[in-house]
């Protein structure tokens, strides 16, 4: 690494924007610029983007961030990736054209093929292998669709003239000329992988039909450079690829969640606890999904048990668009705060099923509750109250598996902006909730998995010298009050069942 290489970057393609972020060897941030794209709806349950408007955002994003800063191409040490997880692109190797939109993590589409797995073998009949139960939440699924419904696809694909990948699969491709690759933690997601040997597993490509020619090659999540941007794309050119981390473990990894039985919680446009359980991998009985925390080149790999929310933040944001009931976030946060509790009213957000522990597809949200004295502070309150009772089902899940009695929880994400929110976090799970200095952690995770490749920064121990805590919430909720209030919410829960088809 010359000396003038100054700074780290992170791409972090999220589900509905990209970013470019510069780090410093401090791990602050020095500049950044963001992109939204499109959210589509196709259908009630379906979810896409269009992976060209995705690749176009992320070259100007680097760019414009680099304008920004002033910073060259020279002065950059590597670049890492993080992403959305599970959302799949099918493209031609030949032209670099997608063949259909990109389908998203929160989509339902491939729902009637798991059924009928489902009713073959039971919801956790590949769990031993994969570490997840049978959701048409993960990337196999939706593989499997596309290859059932885009015309000719399935012809193609047997013949090689198909790629199939995540979010970092397709740019990592488009940004360094063609490698076709993906990682430990994102290839974990596919529902395609034997967790434990890391490789495409033959009888379960064989089950979904997909033939392995369209994968890509797994990869670690660090210790070695993949390539190197094109310098049609970056002027200066030829900086190395060298991290790949799915959002989730991202997170993990920037919090300096390195040690056994560290945890945190993402609250994004979904919300993902993740517990480290180091070199050990913990099989759940309480439905979580053992899945990959993040490997090293030549070291073993570490796992993680993780429980996932699908709506959080998206939450916010259908009450902002769909209901008009605010205008902003913060103003959301201002509504909530002007009745002293949620008045009875409870919001269960299943608009796409529930997730961890339930995995119960057929769920959908319903507002509980409700009488003469409700009023929209109560409304406000109860949607963000949903994400902190979502994820007291999932932590005390994690503690039931993992045998780890957590005794605090490390937090980020957009929606640890509001006090409200991480205060009645910190009430319900009673421990303390803490904020880092530097929020953007799942950026921060990719910037540290590429810094550690390149020799940017030396070991763990120096990233864990560096994180710094911003605010600590502790419990302040007597123990009557907490469990009448999960007993509610427990009740809300139970009339989202059985309701779709």
């Amino acid at each position: 690494m010359k000396k003038s290489q100054q700074y780290i970057g992170a791409i972090d393609q999220g589900t509905t924007s990209t970013r470019f972020i510069l780090f410093n060897r401090n791990g602050e941030i020095i500049a950044s610029h963001q992109l939204e794209h499109k959210q589509i709806f196709p259908k009630p349950g379906w979810v896409e983007h269009n992976p060209m408007e995705i690749w176009e955002n992320t070259v100007v994003v680097i760019r414009k961030t680099l304008e920004k800063s002033g910073v060259t191409a020279d002065q950059i040490s590597g670049i890492g990736i993080t992403n959305q997880r599970e959302t799949v692109v099918a493209w031609d190797p030949k032209t670099g054209k997608p063949y259909y939109n990109a389908i998203v993590w929160q989509d339902l589409r491939g729902k009637p093929f798991i059924d009928g797995l489902i009713e073959e073998m039971g919801i956790d009949g590949l769990r031993e292998k994969t570490g997840l139960t049978l959701s048409p939440y993960f990337a196999g699924s939706k593989i499997r669709w596309m290859l059932d419904n885009v015309d000719g696809l399935n012809e193609k694909a047997s013949k090689g003239n198909v790629m199939f990948g995540t979010m970092d699969t397709w740019l990592i491709w488009n940004l360094s000329g063609g490698i076709f690759i993906t990682d430990f933690t994102n290839a974990s997601r596919y529902q395609l992988m034997d967790l434990e040997n890391i490789c495409w597993d033959q009888d379960l490509l064989a089950l979904y039909k997909i033939p392995e020619i369209s994968l890509p090659e797994i990869k670690p999540s660090m210790g070695i450079i993949y390539g190197y941007i094109d310098t049609n794309i970056l002027e200066g050119g030829n900086v190395p690829l060298c991290g790949i981390l799915g959002d989730q473990q991202a997170a993990l990894f920037g919090q300096t969640c390195f040690s056994e039985g560290m945890a945190k919680n993402t609250y994004g446009t979904g919300c993902f606890l993740l517990v480290n359980t180091g070199e050990k991998l913990c099989k759940s009985t309480q439905g979580l999904l053992s899945t990959a925390a993040y490997q090293k080149a030549g070291e073993a790999p570490k796992y993680a048990l993780e429980g996932s929310i699908a709506v959080a933040g998206s939450l916010v944001q259908w009450v902002r668009d769909n209901l008009g009931l605010v205008k902003t976030a913060p103003e959301l946060d201002l509504l909530a705060e002007s009745v002293e509790d949620n008045g009875g009213v409870y919001f269960v957000p299943a608009f796409s099923g529930l997730f961890a522990p339930y995995w119960r597809s057929d769920a959908r949200g319903v507002i509980a509750g409700l009488t003469g004295f409700a009023n929209s502070g109560h409304i406000a309150r109860a949607v963000l109250e949903a994400t902190a009772y979502q994820a007291y089902d999932i932590f005390g899940a994690v503690e039931k598996d993992s045998g780890i009695q957590l005794s605090e929880l490390r937090v980020d994400g957009g929606l640890t902006n509001s006090r409200l929110l991480m205060q009645f976090q910190s009430d319900i799970l009673n421990i303390p909730v803490i904020r880092p200095a530097v929020k953007e952690t799942t950026a921060l995770g990719a910037a540290y998995a590429a810094g550690l490749s390149t020799g940017y920064w030396e070991s763990e121990k120096e990233l864990v010298r560096q994180w710094r805590e911003d605010v600590r919430w502790v419990p302040g909720m007597a123990e009557q009050e907490r469990k009448a209030l999960v007993r509610d919410w427990h009740k809300a829960v139970e009339r989202t069942l059985n309701w779709g088809e």
